[in-house]
């Protein structure tokens, strides 16, 4: 059966997370239903990443078999028509049957926007992360190096958790500011549940001087989640992309590129180091 791969972008403030539950709410249930819509029987996408309850995707990329026939623009004017406003397809693209949208990965990248003012924004709700005090660039960056590389990450899983192994490497870690905002960009071969957001909140409070930035590397080698800072807010995250192997011939826009325009960052900058 021949399989298509879908490029997905969603603002997730009103969605539970990707994954579905029974309940409904999430933005596979919606993504779901319209595709069953669209091609007249039950179907089940498999995603690149299953984003937390109120996190966004720039570039969310799933799959899925159908023996149905479309053209690409109609997978993305078709199921766009049966979606609400807050999820939309970006691109299809047929790929072959060993393509899966999640074990094909390489690596993962997110983008973390953060604006440190003492008045929050109510143009930005949601859509960035927000601090009230200010934050030091360059204790956060020396942090950052600390994590980089192959490590045991268990101070900074939930403990919700259900991955085998705690190890994960880390390939890059930047952290940009321009104006009051700063744009946090991670990259991994695959990320533990609310590891992102963990490290953000340790990255925070190095970046408001209540650590130094060496404590990220006393953190790793403790390996105990209750000696780290809260929880970072899911405001402000955002699935940035999925990097595939060049066999799969996969075409992937940048929407990012529109976003941070919005709020005054430069394209070079928001994009630098995405594959």
């Amino acid at each position: 059966m021949p399989r298509i791969a879908l490029g997905v972008s969603y603002q997730g403030a009103n969605w539970l997370g990707w994954q579905t539950q029974p309940g409904g709410g999430t933005v596979q249930d919606a993504v779901d239903a319209a595709l069953c819509r669209f091609l007249d029987t039950p179907i089940k996408t498999i995603c690149a990443g299953r984003t937390d309850t109120g996190v966004h995707a720039l570039g969310q990329v799933i799959h899925l078999d159908t023996n149905a026939s479309r053209r690409d623009e109609s997978w993305v004017r078709g199921l766009n028509a049966l979606l609400p406003d807050s999820i939309a397809i970006q691109w299809a693209q047929p790929v072959a049957n060993h393509f899966h949208a999640r074990f094909s990965a390489l690596s993962r990248t997110y983008f973390y926007l953060v604006r440190s003012h003492r008045v929050r924004s109510p143009l930005l709700h949601a859509q960035v992360g927000w601090v009230h005090r200010e934050l030091d660039l360059n204790a956060m960056q020396q942090a950052a190096q600390f994590l980089i590389g192959q490590h045991d990450f268990s101070s900074f899983r939930s403990s919700q958790c259900q991955a085998a192994s705690p190890i994960r490497s880390l390939t890059a870690l930047d952290i940009h500011q321009q104006g009051d905002f700063f744009l946090f960009r991670f990259q991994a071969n695959a990320f533990l549940h609310h590891m992102i957001r963990n490290l953000m909140g340790a990255l925070i409070y190095i970046g408001q001087g209540k650590h130094a930035p060496a404590w990220v590397s006393e953190l790793l080698a403790q390996g105990d989640r209750r000696l780290a800072a809260p929880t970072f807010s899911p405001a402000g995250l955002y699935l940035a992309g999925v990097d595939y192997p060049s066999e799969f011939g996969l075409v992937q826009p940048q929407p990012e590129a529109a976003l941070f325009s919005q709020i005054g960052f430069t394209t070079d900058l928001a994009t630098s180091g995405i594959s």
